[in-house]
This record gives C-alpha cells, sequence and structure tokens, in this order.
C-alpha cells in the first residue's frame, strides 16, 4: 500500500514487514547497506525490512550472516524489488511503528522515515567494544551479549547485548546534493538521533554514559538529481541542514514512542535517571529500605511508584546525576564533591519529604555520609538521601 507520494519524486509504500521507497526520477544515494552502501546515483528504491521479532528471535539471520546478498535478494524478489537497485536497512522493530515526517521551505523539501527501538541496545559512542572485525568475521574479544553466547563470531547483525536495538532513518530530499554535502547530511542526522536520545534521557547498556545510538543504526539518504545546482552544504547553518534535523529528530522520537512506549511522561522517574549506574527497582527500594525502619521500608516499596514518578523529586534526582556527570566530565573539580553532593541530596531529601524548610538539616547529615562518583557509592548516597526525606515524610 502506498503510504505518501513527495515532491513528485518518491512513493512510500509498506507491504507485510517492508517499508520501501520508490524513486519516480533518478536519485543520488549514501546508505550504510552492506552489499549496496556507500554512494551511488543508480539505485531506484531504498528499504528498511523487519527481519525478526524484538525479543528471543532471529527469523532469517543465519543466512544474514553467513550469505547477505543472498538474503537481500530473497527479500527482495519475496516484494517484486530488483536487489542490485536497492539499498536496505534492517530492524526488528514493526514496520506499522513507522514514523514520518516532513519539512518544507521555499522549493526545498525534506522527508524522514524511521522506526526505531533503544531499550536494549543503546550505547555510548566510546563504550567499550565486544568484537574485532577482520578477515571477514567478528572475533569476540569483550563481555559475550546473551544472544550470542554459543558462538565464537559474529557479525554486524549479531552485535546485540540483551537483545535487539535499532534506529533506522531514511531522509530524502528534494533537490540534488554533491557527493560531500551527501556525507554532511549523515552528520546532520545522526545528530538529531543523538539529541533525541538526549532529550529522553536514554541509558546506555554498555556502561554508565548516556546513550548516543544503537550498536546497530542504520541511515540511508536520498537526494533528488537534476533540476539545477547541487545544494553544497548540510550542516546546520543551512535551512537543508535545519530541516535534515527537525524530520529526523520528529520522526524518531514518534517511532521510539510507538516500538517502545518511549515518551518524555515515561522518563520522567527517579529510576529511569539512575538505571544507568546498574540500579533497578529491586535495588532500589533494598538501597532505601536499609535506611529505614521496617515498617518505614516496607510502605516505601509498596509507594515506589508515586514516589518514582513525582515531578519534583524526579528533577532533584536529575540535577544530581548531572552535577555527577560534569564531575566525571571534569568541569566540576573533584575537591567539590562534598558540598555539590550534599546540597543536592538535601534537595532529593526535601523533596520526598515536602518539608523543603529542613533542607539545612539534611544538608548537614548527608554531609556525614561517604560521597563519590563511583557507581556503588554514588547510588548508596541516592537512597540515602531517599530515606532521609521519606522518613519524616508523615511526621
Amino acid at each position: 500500500m502506498m503510504l505518501e507520494k513527495y515532491y513528485n519524486g518518491i512513493e512510500i509504500h509498506r507491504e507485510d514487514k517492508i517499508v520501501y521507497v520508490k524513486f519516480l526520477f533518478p536519485h543520488r544515494v549514501i546508505s550504510t547497506d552492506r552489499i549496496s552502501g556507500g554512494l551511488s546515483d543508480e539505485l531506484e528504491y531504498l528499504y528498511n525490512h523487519q527481519s525478526c521479532e524484538p525479543s528471543g528471535h532471529y527469523h532469517g539471520h543465519e543466512l544474514a550472516i553467513s550469505n547477505p546478498a543472498e538474503y537481500k535478494r530473497l527479500i527482495c524478489e519475496q516484494h517484486g524489488l530488483p536487489p542490485e537497485k536497492c539499498a536496505s536497512l534492517g530492524t526488528a522493530a514493526n514496520m506499522n511503528n513507522v514514523a514520518i515526517s516532513h519539512q518544507n521551505f521555499r522549493e526545498l523539501e525534506v522527508v524522514a522515515v524511521c522506526t526505531g527501538g533503544v531499550e536494549t541496545n543503546a550505547g555510548r559512542v566510546g563504550d567499550t567494544a565486544s568484537y574485532y572485525e577482520k578477515d571477514g568475521k567478528f572475533e569476540h574479544i569483550g563481555a559475550m551479549p546473551e544472544s550470542l553466547h554459543s558462538r565464537e563470531y559474529a557479525t554486524t547483525e549479531s552485535l546485540h547485548s540483551k537483545g535487539h536495538g535499532t534506529i533506522n532513518t531514511m531522509v530524502f530530499i528534494s533537490q540534488e546534493l554533491t557527493p560531500g554535502a551527501m556525507v554532511r547530511a549523515v552528520m546532520t542526522a545522526t545528530e538529531a538521533k543523538t539529541a533525541v536520545l538526549q532529550e529522553l534521557a536514554v541509558n546506555s547498556r554498555y556502561s554508565d554514559g548516556l546513550a548516543t545510538g544503537t550498536g546497530t543504526d542504520q541511515i540511508g539518504i536520498a537526494s533528488k538529481l537534476g533540476g539545477g545546482t547541487p545544494l553544497t552544504i548540510a550542516g546546520k547553518h543551512t535551512k537543508l541542514g535545519e530541516l535534515i534535523g527537525k524530520t529526523v529528530h520528529d520522526a524518531i522520537k514518534q517511532a521510539l514512542a510507538l516500538q517502545n512506549k518511549l515518551t518524555p511522561q515515561k522518563q520522567c522517574s527517579a529510576l529511569v535517571h539512575i538505571e544507568r549506574f546498574g540500579a533497578d527497582k529491586d535495588s532500589f527500594c533494598t538501597g532505601v529500605g536499609k535506611h529505614l525502619q521496617e515498617a518505614e521500608a516496607d510502605l516505601f516499596n509498596r509507594n515506589f511508584l508515586s514516589i518514582n514518578h513525582d515531578p519534583p523529586t524526579v528533577a532533584a534526582v536529575a540535577a544530581l546525576v548531572h552535577l555527577r556527570d560534569k564531575f566525571v566530565w571534569g568541569i566540576l573539580p573533584e575537591s567539590c564533591i562534598p558540598e555539590i553532593l550534599s546540597s543536592y541530596g538535601a534537595q532529593i531529601a526535601a523533596a520526598v519529604s515536602g518539608k523543603y524548610g529542613r533542607i539545612p538539616y539534611y544538608r548537614e547529615k548527608l554531609s556525614e555520609e561517604r560521597k563519590s562518583t563511583d557507581n556503588e557509592t554514588f547510588l548508596n548516597f541516592i537512597y540515602k538521601s531517599f530515606a532521609l526525606g521519606f522518613s519524616e515524610k508523615w511526621l
């Protein structure tokens, strides 16, 4: 079924587990396709295909690993597409959750078509890797992702940790871009993706940092050939860069909401902001509970949901976490950790208790606690701050 048609240059179709874009006029394409990737002026289609379910399923996985060209041929044959004229992206995301965003300025139009999932494979650029590529194989050199415990080697499609998660981005531009501008467009689109993850406070699943993408993200960008002087710059100072940024940002944000139910409202959570340090609901409740009387700990556990999503409490936790990052990044000197963490831990305690007049007392009490940016010590300090406030909430 045709979903949309834009600038009389592309048609967007969805069938079963594939979303493909047909070029009505020649386009220049840059993509991450393992077979037809790089720059090309000879392609007629760009598609995004769901290859398996998001969890516990590897349909077609072995063929995609061992013979990606044959796998692509089979997918194209199934949908009546010429494989030699296609650039492909692959994912576990549901194609019914695709998001489309369109922006225009004067005669310039930009369309972004995105799918996304980040819950199990989000990472921060520079996280410790698991594989080293040599002679067409990927040698395991780090922590083994759960999906590959029985394998010595893997390929790009299988570099998952705990499961699947991929952000796939397709961008279509109504005017021709020079080859250099095509590369710059990839950079701009990638910045837009990372901005979404930053705004949604998405955590890396591989480190204690904020995520900048997933380990399997893919992209394809197409610009219509002909029709005037090619555009030469796709950076954020140009209108083209602005439109790429806005459409990709909006489409990825919509796609994550559809696929993972990942929304700003869902991320209003104290736990979300400290998960990357190793916290989960059980360890959170246990950590707070060890600083409370048994009855108080049970009450906290029973009411965790409302406490966890309380906006002033989330704000206080987010502030403390961001300050912790400032210390790690070297913006704040480590010598100021005692004063700053005590002050902002007191904000957490006051938010939990509702007694903001007690901040000086909370600050004094928390000054006695051990403070550091290492994950275990930092989490324990947060738990103590929660307990200090909750112990006084009903006094």
